[in-house]
């Protein structure tokens, strides 16, 4: 099944690369130090940074994924877009600010300003890398997905051949463009995707007199009264209502803990721009998130459920099909390339993560304590960017087919377990100490994948990635709701047992420079 012109689909996306490339390799003549590359010279103002974290945030799963679990299960798919939405207010009282004020590039820059350097830079380095693992299966498993449907390529290999060429168009953004390269591909890509759902919305209320009563009324029509009511996806069962809790958990304290959204808050010059940039991007992820509720139910009605599940990439093609519904070829052409550029965007967002927690926490301060040539750093950061980018290519080879919302909730849960204790205690309770930190990061990761393996995701249900196994034990789907806790818990248990205190003086200078930002990083002036 094909929809709309392969031919126009590719010409669409094949400019839209031309001319981000274009841009990255205009940004990066100024990538000289290892603050150029990782932070951007933190150059960029709140406005500017507002859009990019807007650009980094609203992945694939949100545009995908979401539409297409509300078009198929109705309200309980907006709960993805709530949580997502309201998780920003935890990023942006808790920690935005301090952390600007704190850090230099990476989240273990602020953990290890107070504990002992070393195991916690590992222990931060190993949580980052697992989170943007789980992120970047999901953006590719979107990208397969989303490309089987323009192209007509149905058959795995087809597929996998997508998948890498997409890796590789990402690897280059990243090499060539650094942090500065890729938070410009990350604002075009939000205006971008932000316009696109917006005329799609305004097309769809159009066609219902701007009548959003009229509009959920034609989609029971079509889809029956369920569409409305909660319980279509978490209700049935008590394990279901729990799953949706463990859900919930996961989405709103993930956000405050993933690394390639804590990262950005460097790449602005002071603290009172990092909180402007937070306000940003609230403002224009909500916009954009109530779009989705019309693009949903829009697509549950002039497409229809069957439709949706019927073509190649499952719920994940909903956006696509609306768009095609609307507006013919051109449209979905337009709507798919920028899906696809929120694909690459994303992707390009966590491998320099990666890739800077590697090079920065584990290569510079671990392996060589500290004493690495000046561009010693950003050349194992480049050599990690390969190595990361194939790895999620085979990964993400492995995953197709899998729900995109679903994929990124493991990562959120991740976030949660391993890193957002750690950094509230660190920011916030002046006895944490290192074991504390080391107990709180492994045991909340290590509880969390746990439990992901012996749930009914990977095993022993229809929508399992291996149906035929089955070695699941934890009913849910989610382990948000025990492994969260768990992490609070361990870092509490592992400082009070502790018996090596840490220096007051230096929690007392942390906490000053946190919340005033005396002696935190400056700007550098090109």
């Amino acid at each position: 099944m094909t929809v709309g012109d392969p031919i126009l689909n590719i010409s669409i996306f094949a400019a839209f690369v031309v001319v981000t490339l274009v841009i990255v390799i205009r940004a990066s003549r100024t990538n000289k130090t290892a603050n150029d590359f990782y932070a951007a010279g933190r150059s960029f103002s709140g406005g500017q940074n507002g859009t990019a974290i807007a650009g980094d945030y609203l992945s694939a799963a949100s545009f995908l994924g979401i539409c297409g679990a509300i078009a198929v299960n109705g309200y309980d798919g907006f709960l993805y877009s709530i949580g997502f939405l309201v998780a920003w207010l935890v990023a942006l009282l808790l920690v935005a600010e301090l952390l600007r004020n704190t850090g230099k590039f990476t989240m273990a820059d602020v953990l290890s300003f107070r504990l002992k350097e070393r195991p916690v830079r590992l222990a931060a380095a190993t949580a980052t890398l697992a989170v943007c693992f789980f992120y970047l299966l999901a953006q590719m498993a979107g990208a397969g997905g989303l490309v089987s449907l323009l192209l007509g390529v149905n058959d795995r290999v087809g597929q996998s051949v997508v998948i890498a060429v997409v890796g590789v168009i990402m690897i280059a953004y990243v090499l060539i463009g650094g942090m500065k390269g890729t938070t410009w591909v990350q604002i075009i890509k939000a205006v971008l995707l932000i316009a696109g759902a917006g005329v799609m919305t305004i097309w769809v209320l159009a066609l219902n007199g701007f009548n959003l009563s009229a509009l959920l009324g034609e989609a029971v029509a079509v889809a029956g009264e369920d569409i409305l009511n909660p319980g279509a996806q978490y209700g049935a069962t008590g394990t279901s209502r729990l799953d949706f809790v463990s859900l919930a958990l996961a989405l709103v304290l993930g956000t405050a803990g993933l690394p390639h959204v804590l990262m950005r808050f460097y790449t602005v010059p002071t603290a009172k721009e990092a909180r402007r940039s937070v306000v940003w991007a609230i403002w224009l992820i909500g916009l954009f998130y109530l779009f989705t509720l019309v693009l949903g139910y829009g697509a549950a009605y002039l497409v229809g459920k069957d439709t949706i599940l019927a073509a190649p990439g499952g719920v994940n093609s909903a956006a696509p099909l609306l768009a095609f519904e609307l507006g013919g070829s051109i449209l979905l052409g337009i709507i798919s390339a920028v899906a696809f550029a929120t694909i690459l965007a994303v992707v390009a967002g966590l491998t320099i993560t990666a890739a800077t927690s590697f090079a920065h926490d584990v290569y510079a301060n671990v392996i060589k304590k500290g004493a690495v040539p000046p561009n010693g750093e950003v050349k194992v950061a480049r050599i990690t960017v390969v190595v990361i980018g194939l790895l999620a290519i085979v990964g993400g080879i492995g995953v197709q087919g899998q729900n995109i919302a679903f994929l990124v909730a493991l990562a959120f849960a991740i976030a949660a377990s391993a890193n957002l204790p750690t950094i509230l205690y660190s920011l916030f309770w002046r006895k944490f100490t290192t074991r504390g930190a080391l107990w709180s990061m492994y045991g909340g990761l290590a509880s969390a994948l746990i439990l992901i393996i012996f749930s009914p995701v990977i095993s022993g249900a229809e929508t399992s990635m291996f149906p035929t196994a089955d070695f699941a034990w934890f009913p849910l789907n989610n382990p948000g709701i025990v492994s969260i806790p768990l992490g609070f818990l361990l870092g509490w248990l592992g400082t009070v047992t502790s018996s090596v205190k840490e220096d007051p003086r230096i929690a007392a200078e942390m906490e000053v420079r946190s919340l005033t930002g005396h002696g935190a990083e400056k700007a550098s002036s090109h």
